[in-house]
């Protein structure tokens, strides 16, 4: 049974490149979402087995990490887990201090530690 991936803010060419290097390693449904509004609306109405946010939202450039922060404060949202999409290690350590799991960066996806890192939620 495939595994469900809400992937939240990017821009087109890093949909298409976040798509492929999920589903060439992992049997995965990915929805997407480019505003809080609709992401909290997805997140209500669905349980997805991870969450990938990018650190600016594409569609406004509203910050990623603070959309974690504010999810994880929602009592009324299923459990789901969170990484960002980032190659700077500060906002991952960021984004793991509001409640993500270590994420990775889109330089990182042909990275053995990233399909490993991966593989714990959607393996």
């Amino acid at each position: 049974m495939a595994k469900r991936v809400l992937s939240v803010g990017q821009c087109v060419p890093d949909t298409n490149s976040l798509v492929h290097f999920l589903t060439s390693h992992f049997d995965v449904d990915i929805d997407q979402s480019d505003v809080e509004a609709d992401t909290l609306e997805k997140l209500k109405q669905n349980p997805y087995d991870l969450v990938t946010v990018n650190r600016k939202l594409d569609a406004d450039y509203s910050d990623g990490i603070e959309l974690i922060r504010k999810i994880k404060s929602l009592p009324e949202i299923k459990s789901s887990h969170f990484m960002l999409v980032s190659n700077y290690p500060e906002y991952q350590e960021e984004a793991v201090d509001a409640g993500a799991e270590y994420g990775f960066g889109k330089n990182e996806y042909e990275n053995p530690e990233t399909v490993s890192r991966l593989k714990r939620y959607l393996g």
